[in-house]
């Protein structure tokens, strides 16, 4: 025997000795052997994971999910640190056609007085809180009290709005209408101290409002809280709707309400897990992490879909139900291994991108596919096993309806096999070109619920004095005077200037924008002192190392707009010999940090298929089985890329993160094809095309069930108040019905197509001891039990 010939014979035995779940079916195996100790090890998690779930919570808190991304993450943490920001402030949208009528007036007042003392206060900004420096360094109201005519109103709100660099923004030029601010206690607002504040706001807002007078609240804290709500609606609605659309479908299926139910229990203790297990790893969900749980809901009731169907029909063609057990978890097990390995690459794959929030959701899916394999693996079996005892029966054959599809797909597959393939790999390779072309994008609003009345309110701001979202430009001072120097203040009205430009006239607040109180003769500490400690720091740090220039621009602007107006600020700074002065802001943060996040989520989807497909070449021995797998796992993520770039929805956040885990779990009806069909060649003597009809007719309808009850489930998704979570759920179900095509129709007929490329498959399997040879080896290896590769 040649040294070739050898090597060929033991690589066949390694490749069939290995199991294509890398042995982790074996935990299965264990539940089989000891199922009381696996019950009561089961019994004690479920209890475990039952005490975190009273604790649930959702974290809204949107920095969680930039945290740690890079640059614009550290500018902002800087500033923050710094100077405090306005991002965290809430804006009062005061309306009234009768604003300069002094009761109104004194109305506002008295609201704007009452804001201030507040218990969640630590400062307010208003035309109220407003002074105005005087001789002898004194300063007096800038809204005078006991005014007593209309004109006399409409004059001095007219003077701040005009002339007071603070006031510009936030006073309506119509005078029907003026922003209040109030700065909150940050320490006072963590946990559940947001939802107190809001609570005591709304309840002081109820007594001032009524007659023409309208009060709408809005800010950050504000977006949050709706989004908030939106998320734990969500978080109920898809875990109750999704588990009852699930046992329905199932129902459907099996034509049993026992098996249905049979179908439906390891999903939800899988969920029960996967929700106890991310409260203990976090403390709470985040926007993205909450997603998980609907993830694993869906992919384990596919996968015990899967396991039923089996089971099933191991027991209408003759085997003891107790035996087609043990039997289905052997063929099943170490395909469900596969796949579990194959999700667990796609979402590991995210953990590599910047940002806390991604890396959080990337560990909390790879954990939440783990434990449903695991929940698979023994709470599954030990049902089947209890509910045998209890009397179950064989129900009927599954619905004809998730058939259908298959004998077209057979017929196709064998009748026009090749031109399929070919056309298949056409489109595959035509659908790369989107791929390249699409584009990151970031739309704030798409984070906010769509009946948002905060985010309504905001846009009547954006409409009446033009927006009150900042953008900050940190200036090092060099003079360290805590008043501003001379040259000082010349750099500050050279940045100012240049913000200015962008933004439009009025929109810039800085030390270099009240110099119509220094024109009049007070000095700049005059001034200083006359707005107050707090909002002092707002403009400049104490030691007057660094200075600070608010710009304000509308709530709701495109992120390619953004990102061009920071291009040229930086272009102008440079230019102006600014050296180190820093942009940031909560929108620069999310827009920019968004971009490099999606570039890298990107990339990593790149890496998840490639490292996949090579997973399942490698577990199946075989570079041929990889090849099957390329173009019915590229088409629908690349087919879904094409939507995006056709619809100009452009690549978001949650779009990559979508289209990175619809890919892992797509290619789980692939393996659970080519894992029949190798079996089928291997273990059951069938030929190439034998192995395939008989691979459509057993698992066929178990596919296109399994897409139902993910597309089912997903698309519950889809009509999520929060944008970014109702695309992240249409995409999930047009990835996944382009898998069901990918999986019913090109791989059969890739299969069917390459029938001599394949045909080496069936060498590798092990000799029974009534089997010397098959028919594809009547010679056979006596020796060694085994038929090998071709020398």
């Amino acid at each position: 025997m040649s040294e070739g010939s050898l090597r060929r014979r033991l690589w066949a035995r390694v490749v069939h000795d290995r199991s294509i779940g890398f042995g982790f079916e074996h935990i299965g195996l264990t539940t089989l052997r000891f199922p009381r100790i696996m019950a009561l090890v089961a019994l004690a998690f479920t209890l475990l994971c039952f005490t975190q779930l009273p604790r649930a919570n959702v974290d809204g808190n949107l920095l969680r999910v930039y945290a740690d991304s890079g640059h614009y993450y550290d500018a902002y943490e800087r500033l923050s640190d710094t100077f405090g920001t306005f991002e965290n402030d809430i804006y009062l949208l005061v309306s009234s056609p009768t604003l300069t009528e002094p009761a109104t007036l004194e109305k506002v007042r008295e609201l704007a007085f009452d804001l201030e003392l507040n218990e969640f206060a630590v400062g307010t900004m208003s035309p109220f809180s407003l002074r105005k420096p005087v001789g002898n360094g004194g300063s007096m109201p800038a809204v005078p009290e006991g005014m007593t005519d209309v004109d006399e109103v409409a004059l001095a709100l007219t003077d701040l709005q005009q002339n007071d660099p603070m006031m510009r923004n936030l006073i309506n030029p119509d005078l029907t209408g003026m922003v209040l601010i109030m700065f909150p206690n940050q320490a006072m607002t963590r946990g559940d101290g947001t939802k107190a504040m809001l609570a005591s706001l709304r309840d002081m807002l109820a007594y001032y409002e009524g007659g023409d007078l309208e009060i709408e609240l809005t800010g950050p804290p504000i977006w949050t809280s709706e989004m908030l709500n939106a998320a734990v609606d969500d978080q109920i609605k898809f875990t109750v709707y999704g588990f009852a659309l699930g046992a329905v479908i199932a129902l459907f299926a099996l034509r049993s309400l026992t098996g249905a139910l049979l179908v439906a229990a390891t999903p939800f203790v899988a969920v029960m897990w996967s929700m106890g297990t991310v409260l203990m790893l976090f403390g709470s969900f985040s926007f993205l992490t909450i997603i998980v749980t609907t993830l694993v809901l869906v992919m384990a009731f596919a996968e015990s879909m899967f396991f039923i169907f089996n089971w099933l029909a191991y027991w209408r063609d003759g085997m003891e139900p107790h035996k087609a057990v043990d039997a289905t978890l052997k063929l099943v097990g170490p395909a469900t291994a596969l796949t579990t390995l194959t999700t667990l690459v796609a979402f590991a794959s995210l953990y590599f991108s910047p940002g806390q929030g991604v890396q959080e959701f990337a560990i909390a899916g790879a954990v939440g596919s783990a434990i449903m394999f695991v929940c698979l693996m023994t709470v599954m079996p030990l049902l089947l096993k209890a509910a045998l005892h209890l009397g179950f029966r064989l129900p009927r054959p599954p619905s004809f309806a998730l058939n259908a599809p298959v004998p077209l797909a057979w017929f196709l597959a064998t009748r026009f096999g090749r031109p399929i393939t070919v056309l298949s790999a056409l489109l595959v390779l035509l659908l790369v070109v989107p791929y390249f072309l699409i584009q990151p994008r970031f739309s704030f609003e798409d984070f906010m619920a769509t009946d948002s009345n905060a985010l309504s309110a905001a846009a009547e701001i954006d409409q009446g004095v033009g927006g009150v979202a900042p953008l900050y430009v940190r200036v090092p001072l060099r003079d360290n005077d805590p008043n501003v120097g001379a040259r000082d203040i010349e750099t500050l009205r050279r940045v100012h200037a240049i913000v200015e430009a962008e933004l439009g006239d009025n929109k810039v607040i800085s030390v270099a924008s009240m110099s119509n109180y220094t024109d009049s003769g007070f000095s700049r500490e005059e001034v200083l002192d006359s707005i107050g400690p707090f909002m002092k720091r707002r403009f400049v740090t104490d030691d007057g190392t660094q200075g600070l220039v608010t710009g304000f621009m509308p709530t709701i602007i495109q992120s390619d707009a953004l990102k061009a107006m920071v291009a040229r600020i930086d272009a102008e700074l440079l230019a102006a010999g600014i050296a180190g002065a820093e942009i940031g802001g909560f929108r620069v943060l999310t827009t920019f940090a968004t971009d490099d996040i999606v570039r890298s989520l990107q990339a990593s989807l790149a890496v998840s298929v490639i490292l996949n497909i090579a997973l399942i070449g490698f577990a199946f021995g075989s570079a041929r089985v990889a090849m099957a797998s390329i173009v019915p796992n590229l088409f629908p993520i690349l087919g879904t890329e094409a939507y995006l770039w056709v619809s100009g929805a452009g690549l978001q956040l949650t779009t990559v993160i979508a289209l990175t885990i619809a890919f892992g779990i797509a290619v789980n009806d692939t393996i659970h094809f080519l894992s029949h069909y190798v079996h089928g060649r291997r273990e059951e003597y069938r030929d190439h095309i034998g192995a395939i009809r008989n691979t459509l007719e057993r698992i066929g309808g178990a596919i296109v069930a399994t897409t139902v009850i993910l597309c089912v489930g997903t698309a519950i998704v889809a009509y999520s108040d929060l944008p970014q979570v109702a695309l992240f759920g249409r995409l999930f179900v047009l990835s996944l019905a382009l898998a069901l095509i990918g999986d019913l129709f090109m791989l059969p007929a890739i299969l069917v197509a390459g029938a001599r490329f394949f045909q080496p498959l069936a060498r590798i399997r092990v000799r029974t001891a009534d089997h010397d040879a098959t028919p594809d080896d009547p010679a056979g290896d006596t020796r060694t039990g085994r038929l090998l590769p071709p020398g």
